[in-house]
């Protein structure tokens, strides 16, 4: 085979994107991903705090999620970092899938013990404020983020960028079962429903953990 320079369009595009636009898109992605840091660390700090004085198994349950989402993150900050180093960067999505997983694995046998035995004890968690508000911002702020990092995703071709879109889209769900359990606990006095909330968060949060842990999602770059 004749060995010789390698064709320009090689230098100039890589899986159909232009090496200006793709350069462009990898700086979006760190801009998100900076973004969830920053947002998640807080998130995080006021859920666990708020849900501790409070007594509420899933506010606590979402604020470790949300350092869960710091992890995948800073992670994805990595990746991006080394966009063009190919075999590191797929080392890095599928490492990121599997740590992620197990700690979704963990966060999800937590809460179902808490949650069970908040729910044998009746124990009633207090009103939370700050709790309500964290979940309701999240509701509109997490699809956003999780539309934006989609469209980088596809752009770079990224496996473990969808799938930390995916975990945010897992946080807007949270989000939703969470101000629905805070609310009606605040307005109706259910307490149960905090508990109950933290249970339906499970079979969710497990899914997600297992798919992980096995490599779903990096089947299309060839690391899992």
């Amino acid at each position: 085979m004749r060995n010789g320079p390698r064709p320009f369009v090689s230098h100039t595009w890589l899986m159909g994107v232009s090496v200006s636009d793709r350069s462009h898109l990898v700086q979006r992605g760190r801009a998100l991903e900076y973004f969830t840091v920053g947002y998640n660390t807080l998130e995080g700090l006021v859920s666990i705090i708020a849900g501790l004085i409070a007594g509420s198994v899933s506010l606590v349950g979402f604020g470790l999620d949300s350092f869960i989402e710091v992890t995948s993150g800073t992670a994805l900050l990595w990746r991006l970092h080394h966009d063009w180093n190919e075999a590191r960067r797929e080392a890095v999505e599928l490492i990121t899938l599997r740590i992620v997983g197990a700690c979704f694995i963990a966060l999800a046998v937590y809460i179902a013990f808490d949650s069970g035995l908040t729910l044998a004890r009746h124990e009633k968690p207090e009103r939370s404020i700050p709790g309500i508000a964290v979940a309701a911002v999240s509701v509109v702020v997490m699809p956003l983020l999780a539309r934006a990092k989609r469209r980088v995703a596809e752009g770079i071709d990224s496996a473990a960028m969808r799938a930390d879109s995916r975990q945010t889209d897992f946080c807007t769900y949270l989000s939703a079962i969470l101000l629905g359990g805070l609310l009606l606990n605040a307005l109706l006095g259910w307490w149960w429903a905090d508990p109950v909330a933290g249970v339906a968060m499970v079979p969710i949060i497990a899914k997600e953990g297992v798919d992980s842990v096995r490599g779903k999602g990096c089947e299309k770059c060839g690391c899992g």
